[in-house]
């Protein structure tokens, strides 16, 4: 095989996946895949039709994580049963997600995506990375990271154009 051709075939290889990397990762205004059907530890929320909800992907070492946490956890006390904030956890180790918690104690339900399956489809970007749904399960609204005041009130602004 020619030194061009073998060229041309690596680009056009790095290219597909790419550009199949870029669409399989969840975005505004795709539905959020069934939950159940990725093996997360631990219960998820009973009833998430018809409810505005935040599934937020973090990790023990991510410093922005523990930043944002609070805020999660105000929203979920603020806006009650109106929203449902649903934490996934992407740590390798069980320990490490428990020894966060302990230190950051929520009020929101977090689950474990121990086998990588929701996050293999979701893509995340950075940790964390946020997905607000509207009561349908489609996205509306994605955060890449957590920037303190910004974030939190962006999640007010964005919660409440969805309760109108």
């Amino acid at each position: 095989m020619n030194t061009s051709l073998l060229k041309k075939l690596t680009v056009a290889t790095l290219l597909a996946g790419t550009l199949l990397t870029a669409q399989a990762a969840l975005k505004v205004g795709d539905t959020l895949p069934d939950l159940t059907s990725f093996s997360l530890v631990g219960p998820l929320p009973a009833a998430l039709k018809g409810k505005i909800v935040i599934v937020d992907f973090w990790a023990s070492w991510c410093l922005p994580c523990a930043k944002s946490f609070p805020v999660l956890d105000e929203l979920q006390k603020k806006y009650g049963d109106r929203l449902v904030v649903l934490a996934v956890n992407v740590d390798e180790q069980a320990s490490n997600m428990d020894s966060f918690l302990k230190k950051h104690a929520v009020s929101f339900t977090v689950v474990r995506d121990a086998g990588q399956k929701l996050v293999a489809v979701v893509e995340p970007a950075t940790m964390p990375t946020s997905f607000i749904l509207d009561g349908t399960d489609k996205v509306r609204f994605l955060h890449n990271g957590f920037h303190g005041e910004d974030t939190r009130k962006e999640y007010i602004s964005e919660i409440e154009s969805l309760l109108k």
